[in-house]
């Protein structure tokens, strides 16, 4: 018999998609698979929609306390040797579990991840994507450099993920960041080069919306696994830690600067200038910053205008 895959989907307020992602689930070509199905909180049509699927899927229902919490919910309920997460907005090709669990059995692996697209993504952020092989590369270094794949384009162990406590419930966003640092940098991993699963693009309406908080947490999150992990990190050196830490938080204050969302490129650039990783040439960007939100963004505005004027 083929081992079982738990899917395990947090929903909150879902209810115009969530029976789309479970029929994603039911429509895969793998044979075994149980959907642990977490209801976190919602005031919609949502629970309606999850009874309307009856004993098909294994349903919990809890007060609204995010997706980490909910994702740790379902992972504890899930029977399933290896375990997946999909969204209740996202979706898989049909034969997405199927080609992951034979990459990770025919090659004895811990964690199979695929290629993924985000759908309706702007600016060209909506092509298909194939990730690199990770394991031919240093894990450690790689992953400190940003998140390897979105969280439903991999297939795990349960007990692996069971072992390192699930998800980290500390963060309320990247936490499945910080799990992929935690399990996947010490772990054998194989690559389905084939665009497997899709992330469904809604603007400003999901988590990732608060950027500031996202790269305050993504640094927060780096800096966690650096203490708790120094013998892994110390062939890195401090200054390429540096540069993978601070560095990168400094260039996501500068992303946003230039893309004139002053109220994140303030926080950002006032965590900079206190935790480092900045030089001379940063201090007229960072600096500013130490002023009250107001008074930055006039600042910004007068150079703006000062600027246009000069053209």
């Amino acid at each position: 018999m083929p081992p079982t895959i738990s899917v395990v989907m947090p929903c909150h307020n879902a209810a115009a998609s969530v029976g789309a992602a479970i029929e994603s689930v039911f429509g895969q070509t793998y044979p075994s698979v149980e959907l642990v199905v977490v209801d976190d909180g919602s005031s919609d049509d949502s629970p309606n929609v999850l009874r309307s699927f009856g004993g098909r899927i294994v349903a919990i229902t809890q007060e609204n306390h995010g997706p980490g919490p909910a994702r740790n919910r379902g992972i504890a309920a899930a029977s399933g040797e290896l375990l997946a997460f999909l969204d209740a907005d996202d979706y898989w090709r049909d034969d997405c579990l199927e080609r992951l669990c034979t990459a990770l059995t025919e090659n004895d692996a811990d964690i199979a991840y695929c290629g993924w697209q985000n759908v309706g993504a702007p600016g060209g952020r909506g092509e298909p994507y194939i990730p690199p092989d990770y394991e031919a590369q240093d894990k450690v270094e790689r992953f400190l450099a940003g998140c390897p794949w979105p969280i439903h384009a991999c297939l795990l162990r349960t007990e692996q993920v069971r072992a390192v406590g699930g998800f980290d419930e500390r963060w309320s966003t990247s936490m499945d960041y910080d799990l992929w640092l935690r399990l996947a940098s010490f772990r054998r991993l194989v690559r389905v080069a084939e665009v497997l699963a899709f992330y469904r693009h809604h603007g400003d309406t999901q988590i990732t919306r608060n950027r500031a908080r996202v790269a305050k947490n993504t640094w927060r999150i780096q800096r966690a696994f650096v203490e708790a992990n120094p013998v892994a990190v110390a062939h890195l050196g401090p200054t390429r830690l540096r540069q993978l830490m601070e560095g990168k938080l400094l260039q996501w204050g500068y992303e946003f600067f230039w893309q004139r969302d002053l109220e994140a490129s303030h926080a950002i650039f006032r965590l900079a200038l206190r935790v480092g990783g900045w030089g001379i040439r940063d201090l007229k960007y960072v600096v500013p910053s130490l002023l009250p939100r107001p008074w930055y963004r006039m600042l910004v505005r007068l150079a703006d205008q000062r600027w246009t004027s000069e053209m």
